[in-house]
């Protein structure tokens, strides 16, 4: 049913009852690039991306992956500068997760922006790409997030209706409760940690019919109990550290991509 308007994708395609993706594309901000989740090896971002790629490389091993992804960029840039690049590269398979970072700001129109996404889709879905989209993941855990959550939730509404009318895969990350836990962030409160990651990947897998060794339904072990100064002098540690800084490069127009360029500006081979 590829490529069937209305139709929200399935895996099924050409080798041994599964499609074969060959050439894999990741657009969108820091969620993409994959901030949060440092190779050890490298000290570069990894990230779900970098994960799922190599899942599609171990099940293909002439698989070729670019990430275009930048942290910090609106979904205006994202569709501007990523969607043009994607589509001259040919991709088989394009992931698009944007309008974060639009959410953040307190005149964010989720169904304006999920017009502008909708359309970037569209322009995707029209080279015979398969898309992957996602939901933003439950913020109610989170108070710094969950002050965007009624965007949120009305955002996610609009790309699950997207996902459904251009035939897109969709990871509904709202409906997986193991990163609605502070534990799958790092410091930051904002960005996802390694397990964190490394579930979106195992999710994306399975949506598109990948095998992967990650269980994301795995709940996470017993909190440790916290006293309440401890959690005051962590709150501080994190005004400091993260939201000031944050608020202060509001006020500048500045953003953590300025002059960053993409990790995989190109399609290169995969080491699983």
């Amino acid at each position: 049913m590829e490529g069937t308007p209305g139709i929200a994708l399935d895996a099924v395609g050409h080798r041994g009852g599964r499609r074969s993706w060959r050439r894999f594309v990741a657009l969108g901000d820091s969620f993409t690039e994959g901030v949060g989740d440092p190779d050890p090896a490298t000290g570069r971002e990894r990230g779900w991306a970098d994960r799922l790629a190599g899942a599609l490389a171990r099940a293909d091993p002439d698989v070729r992956y670019a990430n275009l992804a930048v942290r910090g960029l609106l979904l205006d840039r994202v569709v501007a500068t990523q969607v043009p690049e994607a589509v001259r590269m040919a991709p088989d398979l394009v992931s698009l997760c944007a309008a974060g970072n639009d959410l953040l700001r307190p005149a964010a129109d989720p169904a304006a922006l999920a017009e502008r996404f909708e359309g970037a889709v569209a322009t995707l879905r029209a080279t015979g790409a398969d898309v992957l989209v996602f939901t933003g993941f439950d913020t109610r855990e989170s108070p710094l997030l969950n002050l965007v959550g009624r965007r949120l939730a009305a955002m996610n509404d609009h790309i699950r209706e997207i996902a459904h009318r251009q035939g897109a895969h969709l990871v509904d990350l709202w409906v997986m409760p193991p990163l609605a836990d502070p534990r799958a962030r790092t410091g930051d409160r904002l960005h996802l940690d390694p397990a964190g990651h490394a579930r979106v990947a195992a999710r994306a897998c399975e949506v598109l019919g990948l095998p992967t060794d990650v269980d994301w339904h795995a709940p996470w072990p017993p909190a440790a109990r916290t006293g309440w100064g401890h959690r005051r002098a962590e709150d501080a540690r994190w005004a400091r550290d993260h939201l000031w800084p944050w608020v202060q490069r509001r006020a500048q127009g500045r953003s953590t991509g300025d002059d960053r360029r993409p990790k995989r500006p190109d399609l290169a081979p995969v080491i699983p």
